[in-house]
């Protein structure tokens, strides 16, 4: 698919014995596929002070000039972060975590999702005299913490609560100060968000538990919705065990009369990476269901079955297995080109598709070929990769869809909010085949999706970009407001 942007990567660890900046270097490695524009990491030190290094680019990037004070094991908790900017530009300005200080108590924060009423928020605090640093709509957060310092007499705690008790929308938040690590996810859990413990002490926390094997650490449960975590760094405040919780669910600060979970489903289809477990669901296994539900509904003639590697994968084997047609790689991939539905220069995608991906015509002519996509959202790859498919011989062409047709826009943390653009918003089935040069296309129907989860009731997801039934009031004029 790789015509959408994802939103980012957390990940934070606190009280471990090696040091937690490389353990969190570590943890994004893992989730680099969340975010290839920018990286950073925040430390805390033995004085209370947070150290903060970011730089656009990949993780290994960000650790090739990493501070050696932040590597070493003075060093008591730290938060990181990989981004792709779902809100505001590209500049290193606006790569996370960020820093500031309140009241001189040094404060970073990282975040993932897409705050939908940031931008009613921003132009409230400018009218008050706030200026911004940063085009994110993270900031905003630290900008309605300062708001209620004075009045609950300096205490960051509070400050933290009043203010995410404004927000709308999907965020899943980490924050360090000089007491220890917050961890936030919101009421409608839109975004991932795990816990887990490291072998001989010490908490991670990340938005893919595909981060904790390579941390030597085991998963624990979900952040509920709604909970706010605080992990202390000093012995006799809970020895980094996490001693406050607030669900939503919960009379508290941070509380909410909506009984409706939001967790995205498009996390199964295509961001997560299939090592991890997200929402309670293993991502393999979904994705493996997907495919074979995908062959009940829309099974297709063909001589072989082929993916779009790599997250059209794992449904291209459970389509191949339910229908007992040979599962072949009709596509070699360059894997030193980047991800071109994450690649924020929007004019280089259509070029990146053929530098990534190339037809193997050993494998494809003279023979009918089912490609088997994760999704399709604008068209502008698929047609390209289609075309390419019967140059190299494909006698037929069909393409089956892991997912129903994107017809309304994201306002929570994936980048295709501009509906006009979505080629299933515009056109029929019928008009889609034709405009991508297909013998049939076939969709999974919303209910199949859902019937690929578990974990949870398929109530508790949103289908909003395929269903329009959103869970939370879309911003005006299609803009996040």
């Amino acid at each position: 698919m790789k015509e959408i942007g994802e939103y980012c990567g957390l990940c934070g660890v606190i009280g471990a014995e090696k040091s937690v900046s490389a353990l969190v270097a570590e943890g994004l490695f893992a989730q680099q596929h969340r975010g290839q524009e920018a990286s950073g990491i925040a430390a805390l030190d033995e004085d209370g002070e947070v150290i903060l290094h970011k730089k656009n680019g990949l993780v290994s990037e960000l650790m090739t000039d990493i501070p050696e004070k932040m590597m070493s094991g003075r060093m008591s908790a730290a938060i990181g972060h990989v981004r792709y900017g779902t809100f505001g530009g590209s500049s290193v300005i606006n790569a996370q975590p960020i820093l500031v200080r309140m009241a001189d108590i040094p404060v970073a924060i990282a975040h993932n999702g897409t705050i939908s009423n940031a931008g009613v928020i921003r132009r409230s605090l400018q009218r008050k005299g706030h200026i911004f640093q940063t085009n994110t709509d993270t900031e905003i957060v630290l900008h309605l913490m300062s708001r209620e310092l004075e009045d609950s007499d300096y205490n960051i705690e509070k400050c933290l609560q009043l203010a995410i008790s404004k927000l709308e929308g999907a965020f899943c938040l980490l924050l360090l100060v000089p007491r220890g690590m917050y961890v936030v996810r919101d009421t409608m859990g839109f975004r991932p968000l795990s816990l887990g413990r490291i072998a001989g002490g010490g908490w991670i926390v990340a938005s893919e538990t595909i981060a904790f094997p390579v941390t030597d650490a085991e998963y624990v449960r979900e952040v509920l919705p709604g909970e706010v975590l605080f992990f202390p760094v000093k012995e006799g405040e809970g020895c980094c065990e996490p001693v406050s919780s607030i669900a939503s669910r919960e009379p508290g600060l941070f509380s909410t009369d909506s009984k409706r979970y939001a967790q995205c489903i498009f996390e199964h289809v295509y961001f997560a990476r299939p090592g991890s477990y997200v929402f309670g669901d293993s991502v393999y296994e979904v994705r493996i269901k997907m495919g074979r539900q995908l062959a009940r509904e829309f099974p297709a003639e063909c001589d072989m079955v082929m993916p779009v590697p790599d997250s059209g994968m794992f449904a291209a084997m459970g389509f191949a297995r339910e229908l007992g047609i040979p599962l072949d790689m009709g596509f070699t991939r360059n894997h030193y080109v980047g991800r071109t539905f994450i690649d924020p220069v929007h004019a280089t995608r259509a070029a990146m598709v053929m530098r990534k991906l190339q037809p193997i015509p050993e494998a494809i002519k003279g023979k009918r070929v089912c490609v088997v996509e994760d999704s399709i959202v604008r068209g502008t790859t698929s047609k390209a990769r289609i075309n390419a498919l019967r140059e190299a011989g494909a006698t037929e062409v069909h393409m089956r869809i892991s997912c129903p047709p994107h017809r309304h826009a994201c306002y929570f943390g994936i980048d295709f909010p501009e509906e006009e653009k979505l080629i299933a918003n515009r056109h029929s089935i019928e008009e889609i085949e034709e405009i991508l040069n297909l013998d049939s296309i076939g969709y999974l129907s919303v209910e199949g999706m859902l019937s690929c989860v578990s974990a949870h009731p398929p109530e508790n997801y949103c289908t909003a970009c395929f269903t329009g039934d959103y869970p939370v009031e879309p911003p005006v004029n299609g803009s996040i407001r």
